[in-house]
């Protein structure tokens, strides 16, 4: 699914300032780390920007902080993965203090998924 024009360039400059969490994980996943599995980094799809996108997976991969537990964002945060989850897009959410504390962790949890382990909708 194509994002317009204005998701497009958002994604770009999201791509060019990653959080310290989804700087680690990405230059983890580059490094080899992750499998043999590529991902895309700030991915625009429909209306949204994916930290991470696994197409061979149809993964998404969101590196959540702090602030994902407040206010509204769980229910958006909801709204999304249904929406993803509609266009056969799984959703896999991931602490960004899991990724700072263990990084290899994370794209160990990664893989599993994206391979169909351990984890389930």
């Amino acid at each position: 699914m194509e994002a317009d024009h204005e998701v497009r360039d958002f994604a770009q400059s999201l791509r060019r300032r990653l959080t310290l969490p989804e700087g680690l994980l990405w230059r983890a996943i580059k490094a080899g780390k992750a499998d043999g599995l590529k991902f895309r980094k700030q991915h625009p799809i429909g209306p949204y920007v994916l930290d991470f996108y696994c197409h061979g997976a149809s993964l998404c991969v969101e590196v959540d902080g702090a602030s994902h537990g407040f206010g509204n964002r769980p229910e958006l945060d909801a709204r999304r993965d249904g929406w993803l989850a509609e266009k056969g897009i799984r959703t896999l959410r991931i602490s960004a203090s899991l990724v700072l504390d263990e990084v290899d962790d994370a794209v160990r949890m990664i893989i599993d998924v994206a391979r169909g382990g351990g984890w389930t909708a």
